[in-house]
């Protein structure tokens, strides 16, 4: 029952005002208690519990005057401390807020409950109402004592037992047994599995972000051994493309791109970073020795350029360009940065709302967000590095921001052979280096740059865990506290954040805020035990992500009957396979793949495919800059992944950015799912598609097969199913139509899009094949999980 009431909490409505002026007259305290001491608390069975029942309920309907914010609340009565509530009145000595195990004595319970509507809370006027089954769990959770919880995510995880289920043939790990015993207690059951075409599509996008080929999609069809499923799961976990689609949202995370931003939005080279990121993800590189390199790879005793270059990560910020600032200000913002990405990437926790003043919501004063962000802030930072550059071609031979690493020939040919180095120009990097003595930390009064308050030393939040003195204090140790197994929240964002890539949503939807305004765990048991075992396992990330694609929930059908959709519409109990739009790079992708036009080089520079004139220039404030104007490339470059394209912040790359790809201003845990007409423009007019539309005609053309198999192979290729027979008959006919209508040489010559040379083949068969093909891209299963 109680899940059933914590689901019904789980939408923040925001913090309206609510038990506003608690001073009572004492004949009206006292005819009220008596009134309610006469009703009864409530049918609820059970043990109410203050993190999952109570604390929803406060959050939405009475802490903004009764919570943290001091300068918001009303009558010296915080709701959000046990002491606090506990403690007599200010206002009225004799009565306190909440009384354990006596709700009848419980100022609270009194005023929630009362039918004098001038002194019901909360008041009229803040549009807010308790409905009768919050009113009842207050009351029995008062009866029962009021116990007041430390936050479930501030709490370190335990790894309980795997619970018991009613169908023991349907788990196939142990997820199975968590999501199954939860659909259970809803009356829900889950999809069978889905057919084998459909699965293979979603398990090749889901782990090398590309579809499966007809070999592939044949050989699995053909395997009936009881390992074809995980054979398949293996060869694509050892993919060099599963490097590729893992480093994609975690490029979203540490905000990579390739200029700097701000107004003169010039180029900047960290992309031998993120061919690090592909390469870590490819070896399995345990996660934390991929975050502890990432922060502090320069102070790890011992550590090579490899380790000097993954802390790249800190400085793929934004950075100005312009002549007339204040770079201490600017600085400031650098740091502020990286200290925030720190706290929503891997801690789960909006550390940047104490930066002004204390959290209003989470227990983070500011002077623990200046502590923290003491960690960052003794970079040795410098200004513009400039080295000869060619604007005929757009590539720089340096070009970076101290501090800095070269990558030489050798590097690249030795220790460093994972950076895709093209030529024998100079290859700086932006990395972390620290300055020889401690530069000073102080709490910025309101926030602001150069209002100082009192000096800090490093530390962390102590609601969360404080800073053990045995580490060092500096990145090094903060990535040693971030690991320590008394540290709450490392494995449960990371594992939350991998289940959001697989299964559509977090376990904690706000994947990006674990704090008092975030989520609810809608599994939390399940939530625990992954975190738990992740850690158990060296923090093996490939494991995690096997056990969760092997798992039978993860392949249930999408199929979504009405009984299921109306007692589960967002899908929260898993009782189907969730269905969205792929992202951004991936319909790229997808597009490349299937036509054969991709071009499977790993790393290497960002590149300028096909986009619309003029955008750049449109909107460019640095002059003669080096990004003023926008040179796109040729040849093989036009191929390559989507997540190579190349991302200037200012104007980022416009096809994507409408499918809702970041423009990487800032650390993003969590994209925008969108479905909007301008996106099947997109399909329906990119030269990128159409010209993979020609592509793939031309190359069936020359196949001497019947048109019927042509365009079941075209259908196979993109949609990665056969088609059919309503399907197909109804691309026949669409053929046959344009076949009839084709009778202009120069309509036929007027489709031909793209650089890739033409085939010899009859003109007016390949665009008839090409608009029949074109259609099949822009159906929404082309593009669509599924």
């Amino acid at each position: 029952m109680r899940l059933l009431i914590n689901r019904k909490r789980m939408r923040r409505v925001g913090w309206q005002m609510a038990f506003c002026g608690l001073g009572w007259a004492a004949l009206l305290l006292f005819s009220c208690g008596e009134e309610a001491a006469e009703q009864e608390v409530g049918s609820f069975d059970g043990e109410v519990s203050y993190n999952f029942d109570i604390r929803p309920i406060l959050s939405d309907k009475c802490l903004a005057c009764h919570g943290p914010d001091a300068n918001k609340r009303e009558a010296g009565l915080r709701l959000d401390i046990a002491e606090d509530a506990y403690k007599a009145l200010k206002e009225s000595p004799g009565m306190h807020g909440i009384v354990p195990g006596k709700p009848a004595l419980s100022e609270v319970y009194l005023r929630i409950t009362t039918s004098d509507t001038s002194l019901l809370m909360p008041p009229k006027s803040s549009n807010l109402r308790l409905t009768g089954e919050e009113v009842e769990l207050i009351g029995k959770w008062i009866e029962q004592g009021a116990k007041y919880e430390k936050h479930w995510a501030f709490v370190a995880p335990k790894k309980s037992q795997l619970p018991k289920v009613k169908d023991e043939s349907w788990p196939k790990n142990e997820i199975d047994r968590f999501i199954l015993a939860m659909q259970e207690r809803k009356g829900l059951s889950p999809n069978p599995e889905a057919d084998r075409e459909r699965l293979l599509k979603r398990l090749s996008l889901d782990l090398t972000g590309l579809p499966p080929d007809i070999t592939m999609m044949d050989d699995f069809l053909a395997d009936q051994s009881p390992k074809a499923y995980e054979k398949v799961v293996d060869k694509l976990l050892a993919s060099p493309a599963y490097g590729e689609r893992m480093a994609l949202p975690w490029l979203d995370v540490a905000r990579y791109s390739d200029s700097y931003g701000y107004q003169m939005d010039n180029f900047r080279t960290q992309w031998p970073w993120r061919d690090w990121v592909i390469h870590a993800f490819n070896k399995n590189l345990s996660y934390k020795d991929f975050i502890t390199w990432q922060l502090a790879g320069d102070l790890i005793p011992g550590g090579g350029k490899e380790q000097l270059l993954a802390t790249g990560f800190n400085r793929n910020h934004k950075i100005t360009e312009e002549g007339a600032v204040d770079e201490e200000e600017y600085r400031i913002s650098y740091v502020t940065d990286r200290s925030d990405t720190f706290g929503k990437a891997l801690l789960g926790v909006t550390m940047e709302c104490a930066h002004c003043h204390d959290h209003k919501y989470d227990p983070v004063t500011q002077k623990e967000y200046f502590q923290m962000f003491s960690f960052f802030n003794n970079v040795n930072e410098m200004r513009a590095v400039y080295t000869a550059i060619d604007p005929s071609v757009g590539k720089p031979e340096a070009y970076a921001k101290k501090p800095m690493m070269e990558i030489t020939d050798a590097d690249a040919k030795g220790i460093l052979d994972f950076v895709n180095k093209q030529d024998t120009a100079r290859l700086i990097v932006s990395v972390m280096g620290d300055l020889d003595s401690l530069r000073k930390t102080y709490v910025l009064q309101r926030g602001i740059f150069n209002s100082y308050g009192e000096e800090v030393q490093a530390g962390t939040p102590r609601s969360i865990l404080p800073f053990d003195p045995e580490y060092p204090k500096n990145r090094l140790g903060l990535a040693k506290w971030l690991f320590d197994k008394r540290n709450p929240l490392t494995a449960r964002v990371f594992v939350n954040r991998m289940w959001q890539e697989f299964f559509g949503r977090g376990i904690v939807k706000t994947v990006g805020d674990f704090g008092m305004q975030g989520e609810l765990p809608t599994h939390p048991a399940l939530l625990d035990w992954l975190s738990v075992d992740f850690a158990e396992h060296n923090w093996d990330m490939k494991r995690l992500v096997k056990q969760m694609v092997m798992s039978a929930t993860y392949r249930q059908s999408v199929v979504v009957s009405a009984d299921k959709r109306n007692a589960d519409p967002e899908n929260i109990y898993l009782a189907r396979s969730p269905r969205y739009r792929i992202p951004a790079e991936f319909v790229k992708d997808v597009v490349l793949a299937s036509s054969g036009l991709l071009n499977r080089q790993i790393g290497g520079p960002s590149v300028k495919p096909y986009q619309p004139e003029g955008l750049w220039e449109g909107a460019t404030a640095g002059g003669d800059g080096l990004l003023s104007v926008y040179r796109q490339d040729h040849g093989p470059d036009l191929y390559r992944r989507g997540m190579y394209t190349f991302v200037k912040r200012t104007v980022p790359p416009p096809s994507m950015a409408i499918f809702d790809a970041s423009n990487r201003d800032l650390c993003e845990v969590s994209r925008q799912k969108t479905n909007t007409p301008l996106q099947a423009l997109v399909m329906m007019n990119d030269p990128a598609v159409l010209e993979a539309s020609r592509v793939l005609a031309a190359r069936l053309l020359q196949e001497k097969k019947p048109v019927e198999d042509k365009i079941t192979k075209a259908f196979r290729q993109i949609v990665c199913r056969k088609p059919t027979a309503r399907e197909l008959a109804v691309l026949v006919e669409y053929y046959a139509e344009e076949q009839k209508a084709m009778t202009d040489a120069k309509a036929a010559k007027s489709v031909m899009l793209g650089e890739y040379p033409l085939s010899k083949v009859d003109r007016k068969q390949l665009a008839v094949l090409m608009r029949v093909i074109s259609t099949i891209y822009n159906l929404e299963e082309a593009i669509t999980k599924t």
